[in-house]
Parts: structure tokens; C-alpha cells; sequence
């Protein structure tokens, strides 16, 4: 296959893009800076250079690519991820200006199928008190699915969509600020966190994006998740204990809601979902059913 992958530099693009290439594909990795060209070459990939968000760019880059598949990873996300409302909206804008012009790009070079990189956390329900920034999120992950959908329905393009829980895994900023946090007990736990989320290694979501490429109905949409959710105050007591961190202190909720809202309001939900559906259509099962198992490979590797 020919594959452009839209975020080829980001947490799950520079995975992605490696496998892909090992794969036996050929693909081309989108860039907005010229630093990363030698990046994206290193991998094995072509480098296209274009703003998502210039529309002419991003038809010209695409169309010299030629692709059979596109996938869009786009984001712009700190990259410890985000931590105050701030953070989401450059990222809320390529998930809808950004996905209209990829859609859009797509169908004009003549590509067969693409698959957004969605996140499951944001199909929770808000709740009344919820940041406008953190609505504002959801509204743009709905936008960039509803579009993707809506091409495939109307037989544009064919369209597929994965809601990928929580990232973890070796290289991941997030999880390794995590780490070098718990190491200087700088992390707490919430008690009596009564939070339910889904998470995913990010291996584990790359290979389920590779399955999606051929296996999946288009117009069809899965959770990319593990096993089992689980409390981020038991992911971060887990991880303390695994990286032979100091037991981390633990607050009550009410602090957290005082120092950062945001976040706290994201640890919070309770959303259990199921990979059930990813499992039986795209024939895909995670190679770490929980975080227990990621984690512990995580370590391994870096000892």
C-alpha cells in the first residue's frame, strides 16, 4: 500500500510510521517543519512538508503522494499532554479545519480509504460544570469523526474511525514524565478515585491501526482499548510501585478540583468500554490486555 500518514512525527505517528515501513509499505510522513525532514527520512518514510491547515499546501503534498490509504494522526499536543484548557485548541482546529482538508485532499489524489486516530476518552459525558475548552474538545474529536463518517456514507472516500484510550508506553512523554515524577514522589493519587478509563500501550494502538487498513467496514467505527479500565490514582500507584518509586502521597478530590480543574475533571469520568467489537471485525486482540503488562515491559526495557 501507499500511505500518507497525516502526524507521522507525534506519540503514535513515529511508531506508526516504523511499522508500516517494516510492513513492507510505502509511505509518506507529513510535516509542518522542515527540522523534522530528517526525521521522517531516518524512519524510511518520504517527508511531505505543508501545513494541515492550509488547504492548497496539504492538495499539492498529498496529491504528489498518491496514496491508496491516508491516516490522520493530527495533533498538536504538549508533549506531556495537555494539562489546562489552553493546551487542546490548536489541536481542536486540525481536528476540524485540519480534517476537512485532508478529507478533502484525499478524495482529489484518488485515495481509497482513511482512517481517523480518534480519542475514546471524549465520548464520556460532560458533565454540567465541565470547562468550555474541554467541551470545546469534544465538539472537535465529534467534528473530525462525523466528517470522516459522513464522506464514507456519502461514498467519497471510505472512512474509518478508532477512539484510542489513553496512550502509554517506552518513548511516550506523558509516561515518562510520569516516571521521573513518581521518582521525586511529586505525583498523588486521589483518594477514594472512583474513575473508570480506558487505556491502550501505544503498540497496541498502532496495531490495530495497521489492521483497520484492510480489515475494517469502511464507515465503521471501534474503541481501541485494553482489557480493562481502571483509576489513573491505581496507573499511577501501579506504576510507583513497578518503577520502585516512593509510594505516592495521596490528596483529597477536593484539592485537585482547587489546583486544576481541567485535569481533575478528566480523572474522573467513568467510561467503560470494550474492545469487543475491534477484536471480532478487525481480527486484532492487544498484545498487553492491561496496563499491569505494558507497564511492566516498559520497565524491563529500561532497565
Amino acid at each position: 500500500m501507499k500511505i500518507f500518514v497525516a502526524g507521522g512525527t507525534g506519540t503514535i505517528g513515529v511508531p506508526l510510521v516504523r511499522s508500516l515501513i517494516a510492513a513492507g509499505h510505502e509511505v509518506h510522513s507529513l510535516t509542518r517543519s522542515l527540522g523534522k525532514v530528517d526525521e521522517i527520512r531516518a524512519l524510511g518514510a518520504h517527508p511531505a512538508v505543508a501545513d494541515a491547515l492550509d488547504a492548497d499546501a496539504l492538495r499539492r503534498v498529498v496529491a504528489a503522494a498518491r496514496p491508496t490509504h491516508v491516516i490522520h494522526q493530527l495533533t498538536a499536543l504538549p508533549k506531556q499532554g495537555p494539562r489546562r484548557p489552553s493546551d487542546l485548541a490548536p489541536t481542536n482546529r486540525l481536528r476540524t479545519d485540519g480534517t476537512r482538508n485532508l478529507i478533502e485532499a484525499s478524495i482529489a489524489a484518488g485515495a481509497r480509504r482513511i482512517i481517523g486516530g480518534s480519542f475514546a476518552l471524549f465520548q464520556a459525558r460532560m458533565p454540567a460544570n465541565a470547562p468550555a475548552a474541554v467541551v470545546k474538545g469534544a465538539e472537535a474529536l465529534r467534528s473530525m469523526e462525523s466528517q470522516i463518517l459522513d464522506a464514507s456514507r456519502r461514498g467519497a472516500i471510505e472512512g474509518v474511525v478508532l477512539r484510542y484510550g489513553l496512550f502509554y508506553g517506552p518513548g511516550n512523554p506523558a509516561t515518562d514524565h510520569m516516571i521521573h515524577l513518581l521518582r521525586r514522589r511529586m505525583l498523588p493519587v486521589i483518594r477514594n478515585d472512583h474513575g473508570v478509563l480506558p487505556f491502550i500501550h501505544v503498540d497496541d494502538a498502532v496495531s490495530a491501526t495497521i489492521a483497520a487498513l484492510d480489515r475494517a467496514p469502511a464507515g465503521s467505527a471501534y474503541d481501541i482499548v485494553d482489557d480493562r479500565p481502571d483509576s489513573m490514582s491505581e496507573v499511577i500507584a501501579g506504576l510507583a510501585r513497578r518503577a520502585g518509586a516512593p509510594t505516592p502521597f495521596s490528596v483529597p478530590l477536593w484539592l485537585p478540583r482547587l489546583l486544576s480543574p481541567y485535569m481533575t475533571g478528566l480523572v474522573s469520568i467513568r467510561l467503560p468500554l470494550s474492545n469487543t467489537k475491534a477484536r471480532a471485525e478487525l481480527g486484532w486482540a492487544p498484545k498487553y490486555p492491561t496496563w499491569r503488562e505494558g507497564v511492566a515491559g516498559i520497565l524491563e526495557d529500561a532497565a
